[in-house]
Order: structure tokens, then sequence, then C-alpha cells
């Protein structure tokens, strides 16, 4: 099981948490889906649900902002050793921060942003919560990767911001999809997706996969609980996977990495 007892490194997705109208109706849904244990939050949390394996957490479930209409939505998290200046970095390369750097009681300080594409991001200065202590096992989140359809500028801007590296893995007309990493050569650590070769994609935005053991359990298990299918199951070099609705609107991705397929040439 792999574990993190330190902070992620700067430019890492390092957390992932669901904004919904109802907290309690998504702890069912994902304890019963992931098998999560999830646990309430002090009173100055304000409604935080902590999501656990094991002991150690894997995401967030929290209500919406008060007086912010927002569908509900996973948030990707990315890493950094200093929210200030990463919001001024973002607003630098042509992103809008929403929600400008404050502090979480004592556990860390974010910011909400959006990139010039449109696709919303938190960023995450680590205190005491270093974000998820497990990942890349069933149950955990395994990838984070951007939709976007403004590929390049997209690219432009989180290099700017928090100096990733992409490395081309589409062929380049059916698909363009780049990894990124935090340096060159370095391990990729997420994905950008160019959403304008999807017919009928919508807005920009980031997407969080969970790793599970049977995607085609998975689907139909979520969509027994009141889950959409939006797409899949299907198989992939990385993995069978599908991309799922949950009950309250928030979409999210599942992958069985042990079911990598071999693809064509």
């Amino acid at each position: 099981m792999p574990i993190r007892e330190t902070p992620w490194p700067a430019g890492t997705p390092c957390w992932t948490d669901c904004q919904v109208d109802d907290t309690n109706r998504a702890r069912e849904f994902y304890r019963d889906l992931f098998g999560w244990e999830i646990a309430d939050s002090t009173p100055e949390a304000g409604g935080y649900l902590m999501a656990l394996r094991n002991g150690r957490p894997v995401a967030g479930i929290g209500p919406k902002p008060p007086g912010q209409p927002m569908p509900s939505t996973w948030t990707t998290y990315i890493a950094t050793d200093n929210a200030d200046d990463t919001s001024d970095a973002i607003v630098a390369a042509g992103g809008t921060v929403v929600m400008a750097p404050f502090d979480v009681l004592d556990v860390g300080r974010m910011l909400v942003a959006t990139d010039p594409t449109g696709a919303a991001f938190a960023a995450w200065q680590a205190k005491q919560h270093f974000g998820a202590a497990v990942y890349n096992e069933p149950g955990a989140y395994c990838w984070n990767e951007l939709h976007t359809d403004g590929y390049q500028r997209a690219q432009e801007f989180y290099a700017q911001v928090f100096g990733w590296t992409f490395t081309e893995i589409g062929d380049g007309v059916n698909v363009d999809y780049a990894t990124f990493a935090l340096a060159p050569d370095g391990e990729p650590v997420g994905g950008l997706n160019d959403s304008t070769k999807n017919p009928g994609a919508g807005p920009s935005y980031w997407l969080s996969w969970f790793q599970v053991e049977d995607t085609d359990a998975i689907l139909a298990s979520a969509t027994g609980l009141g889950a959409t299918l939006l797409m899949g199951p299907d198989d992939s070099p990385f993995g069978r996977m599908g991309v799922l609705t949950a009950p309250q609107g928030e979409t999210f991705g599942v992958i069985d990495t042990a079911q990598a397929a071999e693809m064509p040439s």
C-alpha cells in the first residue's frame, strides 16, 4: 500500500475532494461504493468529512461554499510550498484567483483558481495535513487529468505556474493527450486531454480517477447506488476504465490498472 507521510513535492496533484449539497448523502454513496471510512471533522471545519482507508486520509467531502452557486464537483489540489506566491503566479500567467489564499485552521493554506481555459483547481500549502496519505491502490485516487478546450494555452499556463514539462502520448489526430511531470524526464504525475477531440465535450474541468479492483463491478454498483454512467467500461493500455456522475452531479473516473489492455497498433 503506497503511503505518504510527508508533504507532496510542489506541483504534484496531492489531494482531491468533492463539494456537494448534502454531505451525508455523499458519505453514504462513497462509503458503499469504495468502502471508505468517513470521519467527521471538528465543528470549526464547517462540516468537512475526511474519507479514510485503514485510518489514513484518501479524499474529502465538503459542503458547497455558502452564497456561491456552483455545481457539485470533485476538485484537484496541487501542492505548493507557498500559496501566496502561487496566487501571484496564477494571475501573472493569465489565470483567475477565485478564492484568495486563506488558512484552513492549522492544517494548511489554500486557494481556489481557474486556469485561462476555465478549469477550476485548488493549490494546497501543507501544514498539519499533507494531502493524500494513501494513493495508487483500490479505493484511493491514482490519477488527475485536465480536460480542456484550450490544450496549448493550458500547457503554457501550468508550465509557467508549476514548472510542469509535458510529454505527448496521443496520436495527434484522434487524440491529443500529454502527461506532465515536475522535471524533464521525470515520472508523470498527471495528464492533459484535448477535449475538442471529443464530440459534445463541455467546459474545461479537472477529472479525478480512483483505482478499483473490478471496473465492471464498480460501475454496476455505482449505477445501483444512483450514479449515471457517462463512459465505459473501456479497455486502454492503462487499465479498464469508466466515468461516472454521482447522484449529486459530481463527475469522477474509475480504473482497474491490473486490466491493462494491449491495444492494436
